[in-house]
């Protein structure tokens, strides 16, 4: 196959994977079908509603509220508990389903539907406003079209996305500024006091974000935790005793939520327990009559399940109840039993007409509400789930293990009216009557909830057949001459990348991936190791050695999550180690800078090392204050000198831009002297050499990703380094260190404590330097403190590939540029071989690269289209939404920001440069 072939196919193959993951993904995210317009109340004969116990509604969320936060013996909610104890609270856990984040939990405490997998993505649009509630049905909305009343909102922003001209007063605040832990939530108290004495709402919205950010920033054990929970419990005591002095408030219901938890690392968006598991607290005195005055604080039943679990979803229909409004047509929700005997209970038998499927005039209230609530179920199970029954009672059914959703809900409405048949001729008890409902309802709940997605399964397809294409394209590429310089590693980059897209078909292997790529790092360093020349075995085994220290630095998966590691172990035992390895990372990092990156072509010695260090101490200062904001107990004792520090300096805002801003002008100066000769580095003796460009700029890129990571994670960089030195003792060929890239770029996305879940994105440092969002400059710096290790490593890849030609191209070059000889006629022969040779040193170089980038196009193209098939042939099981879908939006970043923008797009400018 003819060179111009190859690099059309190269081309085809990566263009056509970025436009198989659009196709696929919007059949696999289609928008959910939902009920349009506002629910009314079914028309029972002689029964109108229940009279409402409440009139008003404080809705207090606080964002990544998990339930030990409220109800274990560490909260700092002591006067909330205290309410809880003296039964003018009732306690639950709610569970939030996956993705937990705020605006799908936010649509499921407000619509009591199930929102989709796509208003996890839409929840990081801010601009976006397709996900609107506008024409959705909310308990929200039902407020302002049957009571006429009027709404305020103070907090999160995605309340006033979720409900366009909803409000009466509102004022948001960006829920993605996590940098702010105070001003975020002061916005938002400084109003409670007017509104409070104000009488011209019926229902107030709260949503602070603190406690959310303080996770990201630095976990759910941070020092600032247990402070911002005092802090939120006082705000919850002031409006409670304005609910109890105020005439106005006599009737109001207080609700304390969180819509979300978070995991030991501070992140959500997964399943994890700590995840999935929010707290949820009703509070009136009017509930000291009904509530059973548990104990506050108390011990978990299991992980983080406090008292009794209810669904997020059933707040809404008991919302609905509680206030005196229809209960939303979309609702999945199951009206809290607990609730139900604020109404007085009536001892008449309780009957169901016979005819019409209703009540008599003669059923009490509580039978009511619950039979309202199944009767808005029953409208969504005939819609999805149509069965004769529900036209015709006489149908005969066979209930003896149904063997399917639609049998099962059939038979629990045929107990129903079986129940309903029964109490023509007996006289019952309500709760019997009760109890029948209930079992309908929850079963509608689990049946409806479960359902798959409507997925546009004609869209899946496609997007599998264009990954085939481009697979077909790349294998083209691996049967021609371009890859028959090394056949083992091109073999093994072929095998590697089969099995991986084989794995991505098991729920398990997905959520501990990172024992795969791990076990490949060390299964390739050993091979290496005993394979190759006897001069090269130091330097391929202190690699594997180096590999063990890699993997044990953050457990992560779901098996060994929160298990003894270095990051999080070792580090905390023992900060002074941490504060010395970050020291010998940065040493290490000053003579690359000094000798590759401030060569002497501009600069002096003297400058160019007071330069390097300048950079380096600013960095360095800015981790230290930031870390010490938020982990103080990493810097031990000298905590306190840097928090001195901290004071004297500038903000950490403009210390982060300062570190930019010097990266930054260093690689643009790079540049520019680019244009005008090749770059050099000084060897120990003080002569120079010419180096690639990609090797001048590596340094400088290295302090941008460890100024973007962790500070348990910078050490990472300095074995990362040790690495690549050993590296470039040894002759590799293009594939071998193509194969090297992707095994090193993984493993190392998970040795910093990356998964496959949602919840490992790390948000800490998406806004260094950043003073409001802004989601280009945010998305930026997320993915470069997410994807560190594999950027570094990619780079750390295109440095051993070119710089294999470096040497021979400078002196090919210098031949080919000296005009003053070209100008002699004796050496006009020299310079046309001088030219000649320059030109074909490039095209080795062009090849080289060509055959790197097939290596890592290969595996870019099977994966994602095995990624893409499981998806498909998976998409009814369980963990489609948990581990799957969250598999395929990585596998996207993966495609797009590694791979298309760092390897082809980074990689083609730098081999372009020289």
């Amino acid at each position: 196959m003819k060179k111009s072939m190859l690099t059309l196919a190269l081309a085809s193959a990566n263009l056509l994977i970025p436009l198989a993951l659009l196709v696929f993904a919007s059949g696999f995210f289609p928008y959910k079908p939902f009920l349009t317009g506002l629910a009314k109340y079914h028309d029972i004969p002689g029964q109108p509603p229940p009279p409402a116990p409440f009139d008003k509604v404080i809705f207090m969320v606080i964002d990544a509220l998990r339930s030990d936060f409220v109800f274990s013996d560490t909260s700092g909610f002591k006067f909330t508990q205290s309410l809880i104890s003296d039964g003018v609270a009732i306690p639950f856990t709610a569970n939030a389903q996956a993705p937990t984040v705020t605006m799908p939990r936010v649509k499921a405490l407000t619509t009591g539907s199930i929102p989709s997998f796509l208003d996890m993505i839409l929840n990081f649009a801010q601009s976006d406003d397709s996900s609107t509630l506008a024409n959705q049905d909310t308990w929200l909305g039902q407020m302002k079209a049957t009571k006429s009343s009027n709404l305020v909102m103070y907090g999160d922003d995605t309340w006033l996305k979720l409900f366009p001209n909803t409000f009466h007063r509102a004022d948001g605040t960006s829920s993605f500024f996590v940098s702010d832990f105070t001003e975020v939530d002061n916005n938002v108290t400084r109003h409670i006091p007017s509104e409070l004495s104000r009488n011209d709402w019926d229902g107030m919205i709260l949503h602070y974000l603190g406690m959310d950010h303080i996770g990201h920033k630095a976990g759910p054990r941070s020092v600032n935790m247990v402070p911002k929970q005092k802090e939120m419990d006082n705000i919850l005591q002031k409006i409670y005793s304005a609910v109890e002095s105020e005439a106005h408030l006599q009737s109001t219901l207080l609700i304390l939520c969180g819509d979300h938890g978070m995991n030991e690392g501070g992140n959500h968006g997964g399943s994890a327990p700590g995840e999935t598991s929010p707290a949820m607290v009703f509070i009136s005195p009017k509930l000291q009559s009904i509530s059973e005055r548990v104990s506050c604080p108390t011990k978990p039943n299991a992980d983080f399940d406090y008292y009794e679990t209810i669904e997020q979803s059933d707040v809404a229909p008991t919302l609905a109840g509680l206030l005196g409004i229809p209960m939303s047509l979309n609702n999945l929700g199951v009206f809290i039993p607990q609730f139900l005997s604020l109404w007085p209970n009536g001892m008449l038998p309780s009957r169901l007409m016979h005819a019409t499927s209703q009540l008599t005039n003669e059923e009490d209230d509580r039978t009511q509400l619950v039979f309202r609530n199944a009767l808005q179920l029953l409208d969504i199970v005939k819609a999805t789930f149509p069965h004769p029954l529900y036209e015709d009672e006489g149908v005969v059914m066979n209930c003896n293990g149904p063997a399917s959703t639609r049998e099962t809900l059939a038979c629990a409405w045929k107990e129903v009216l079986q129940a309903r048949d029964s109490s023509q001729t007996e006289s019952w008890s309500s709760s019997r009557t009760q109890e029948s409902l209930f079992l309908f309802c929850r079963k509608a709940q689990d049946g409806l909830s479960t359902i798959a997605s409507n997925y546009i399964v004609s869209r899946l397809y496609w997007g599998i057949a264009i990954g085939g294409l481009a697979v077909i394209f790349t294998l083209a590429i691996m049967m021609t001459s371009i890859v028959e310089s090394n056949v083992s590693s091109t073999v093994g980059s072929a095998l590697l990348s089969t099995v991986y897209a084989i794995m991505m078909f098991a729920s398990s292997y997905v959520e501990e991936e990172q024992q795969f790529w791990y076990w490949v790092s060390s299964a390739w360093a050993m091979i290496n190791c005993l394979s190759c020349a006897k001069s090269f075995m130091p330097e391929t085994g202190l690699i594997l050695v180096l590999l063990r220290f890699v993997r044990r630095w953050n457990q992560s998966g779901q098996k060994h999550s929160g298990a003894p590691d270095i990051a999080t172990t070792f580090f905390r035992a023992e900060p002074s180690v941490l504060l010395i390895l970050i020291l010998l990372t940065f040493v290490d990092l000053l003579p690359q800078l000094i000798r590759r990156s401030l060569n002497p072509i501009s600069f002096s010695k003297s400058l160019a090392a007071l330069g390097s260090a300048t950079l380096c101490a600013v960095c360095i200062v800015f981790k230290a204050i930031f870390t010490v904001n938020d982990s103080p107990e990493l810097w031990a004792t000298h905590a306190g000198t840097v928090r001195a520090l901290g004071e004297r300096l500038p903000a950490l805002i403009t210390l982060a831009r300062i570190v930019f801003s010097g990266t930054a002008l260093l690689i643009i100066t790079l540049i520019v002297r680019r244009t005008r000769g090749p770059s050099v580095t000084w060897d120990r003796s003080g002569d120079s050499t010419s180096i690639p460009f990609i090797s001048a700029i590596h340094a400088p890129l290295a302090i941008l990703l460890i100024t973007q990571s962790r500070a348990t994670n910078m050490p990472l960089f300095l074995l990362f380094s040790i690495q690549l030195r050993c590296l470039r003792q040894i002759d590799l060929s293009a594939t071998a260190i193509a194969l090297i890239v992707l095994i090193m770029s993984h493993a190392s996305f998970f040795a910093s404590g990356g998964t496959n879940s949602i919840s490992s994105i790390d948000l800490s440092n998406a806004y260094n330097g950043v003073s409001s969002y802004n989601i280009v400059a945010v998305g930026i710096l997320l993915f470069l403190g997410n994807w560190a290790g594999p950027i570094y490593w990619s780079t750390a890849g295109l440095c051993l590939l070119l710089e294999q030609h470096s040497s021979d191209l400078s002196a090919e070059r210098s031949g080919n540029l000296d005009r003053s000889k070209r100008r002699e006629p004796q050496n006009k022969a020299r310079a046309i071989s001088s030219q000649s040779a320059y030109i074909a040193t490039r095209g080795a170089i062009r090849e080289s690269f060509q055959t790197y980038l097939a290596i890592l196009t290969l595996f870019t193209c099977i994966a994602t289209t095995g990624v893409m098939a499981s998806c498909a042939a998976l998409r009814t099981h369980l963990f489609v939404w948990t581990v799957f879908s969250p598999k395929f939006l990585y596998m996207a970043a993966w495609v797009i920001g590694w791979h298309f923008v760092v390897n082809l797009g980074i990689g083609t400018l730098m081999v372009w440069m020289g």
